[in-house]
């Protein structure tokens, strides 16, 4: 019953004018967009994208204290995590 609304066979007909269609409509659209302006190129300036690596001495105390303040589920200083087979 869905089906007959959801697809048709097309005749080449009416193939022919899709074809037609999406052609008028990417012309249409390709010429309004010749007429916009771009202005200038944007600057954009980025950092070379990689940290800075620590000694590994360094280590935040608080970490572990907000993690378990965070955690959904836990027990004492443990995150008690769901095991999901995919």
């Amino acid at each position: 019953m869905g089906n007959e609304f959801t697809w048709k066979k097309l005749s080449e007909k009416d193939k022919e004018e899709i074809k037609i269609q999406a052609k008028d409509i990417l012309d249409k659209f390709s010429a309004k967009l010749s007429e916009v302006e771009l202005g200038e190129e944007p600057l954009i300036i980025r950092g070379n994208g990689q940290r800075v690596e620590g000694s590994g001495s360094e280590s935040d105390l608080d970490f572990k204290k907000r993690i378990l303040k965070n955690a959904e589920k836990k027990n004492d200083d443990s995150i008690i995590a769901e095991v999901v087979k995919w």
